[in-house]
C-alpha cells in the first residue's frame, strides 16, 4: 500500500486531471449531505435557521469529517478496489498514497477545529464519530453487519450533532431523524455489500451477502427501506410536523419504493451501485426540501 506502488502511474497528469481525481476521491455529494444533515439538525431544534457562524461551523464539521472518512476508505480498501473499482483515483495512480494521507490529515484537523469552535461537547462528538469512521474503514468493515451498523450510527450522528450544537439533545424529532438516517444507511450499506461481493470475498469479510447470499441480503436491505418509510410518517401522525410536510415525504417514499424494487432486480454490480447512488440523491433532495419548508 506504499506510495511507490501508486506514484509510478501517471505522474505527469495535468492539474485539471489531478483536481478531478481528488474530487472523485472525496465523492463530495456524500460529505455535502453530511453537512446538510448537521444544519437540518440545527433547524429541527431551533425551528429556524441557526446563526451564520453556528450554521457554517456545523456544516463544515459535517463536510470535513465525512470527507476524511470517504478518503480513508480508499486507503484501506485499495486491494479490494483493484477488483471492484479499478478506476478509482488511488488504484489508478491518479492520486498517490502520500497525497491521500495529507488530504485526510487536513480534512480531519479542519473538522475538529470547526467542531471545537462550537463547544467542547461538539468537539468530543466529532472525535468519536471520526474514530468510529476510521475504525470501520480499517477493520470493522470485515465484520459485516457490525460494520454496517457502525456506518449507520455515524450517518445518524450528523443530525444529533446538529441538535447538540444548539443545545437540543432532548428534542424528540431530532432523534426520529437520527433513527431514519440510521435505518436508511444500514439498508444502503447492506445493498452495497451485495454489489461488492467479489472484492469482499478476497479480504475475507463476513458480510451478509457472503454469509447468506446476495438476494437474501437485498431482501433485508429493502425491508429496511420499507421500515424507513413507515417511521418517516411518525412525526406527522404525532403532530410534530404539520401536514404540509407530506408534500415532500410522500414523493420521497414513492421514489424509495420504486428504486428499492429496481435494486432487487438489478443484474450487475454497476447497475446496483448506480441505483444506490440514486437513493442517496433522493434522500439528499428530501433533506434540502425539508430545510426549505422549515425556514419559510
Amino acid at each position: 500500500m506504499s506510495a511507490k506502488n501508486n506514484s509510478f502511474k501517471k505522474n505527469n497528469i495535468s492539474f485539471k486531471e489531478k483536481a478531478k481525481a481528488i474530487y472523485d476521491l472525496i465523492r463530495p455529494e456524500l460529505p455535502l449531505a453530511g453537512g446538510i444533515c448537521v444544519i437540518t439538525g440545527q433547524i429541527i431544534v431551533l425551528h429556524t435557521l441557526p446563526t451564520l457562524f453556528i450554521g457554517v461551523m456545523g456544516f463544515l464539521t459535517g463536510f470535513f469529517i465525512s470527507s476524511a472518512a470517504m478518503v480513508t476508505n480508499d486507503y484501506f480498501d485499495i486491494e479490494v478496489d483493484r477488483i471492484n473499482h479499478p478506476h478509482r483515483p488511488l488504484t489508478s495512480g491518479k492520486v498517490t498514497t502520500t497525497e491521500l494521507l495529507i488530504i485526510t490529515f487536513l480534512f480531519s484537523i479542519t473538522g475538529f477545529i470547526t467542531a471545537g469552535l462550537l463547544g467542547l461537547v461538539t468537539l468530543i462528538f466529532a472525535i468519536i464519530v471520526w474514530i468510529i469512521a476510521i475504525s470501520y474503514n480499517w477493520k470493522l468493515k470485515e465484520y459485516g453487519l457490525i460494520g454496517n451498523i457502525m456506518v449507520g450510527f455515524s450517518v445518524a450522528s450528523f443530525f444529533i450533532f446538529g441538535g447538540a450544537s444548539v443545545g437540543g439533545l432532548t428534542n424528540g424529532l431530532i432523534w426520529i431523524f437520527g433513527v431514519l438516517a440510521f435505518i436508511f444507511d444500514l439498508g444502503e450499506e447492506i445493498a452495497a455489500d451485495a454489489m461488492d461481493m467479489v472484492g469482499d470475498k478476497k479480504r475475507s469479510a463476513k458480510t451478509l451477502p457472503l454469509l447468506y447470499g446476495k438476494q437474501n441480503a437485498l431482501r433485508i436491505s429493502i425491508s429496511l427501506f420499507f421500515l424507513f418509510i413507515a417511521i418517516s410518517f411518525i412525526p406527522i401522525v404525532m403532530g410534530w410536523l404539520n401536514k404540509l410536510y407530506s408534500l415532500i415525504f410522500i414523493p420521497m417514499n414513492i421514489c424509495i419504493i420504486y428504486l428499492s424494487l429496481k435494486l432487487y432486480k438489478s443484474r450487475t454490480s454497476d447497475e446496483g451501485r448506480n441505483i444506490i447512488r440514486q437513493l442517496y440523491i433522493i434522500l439528499t433532495i428530501f433533506i434540502i426540501s425539508f430545510v426549505i419548508i422549515s425556514i419559510l
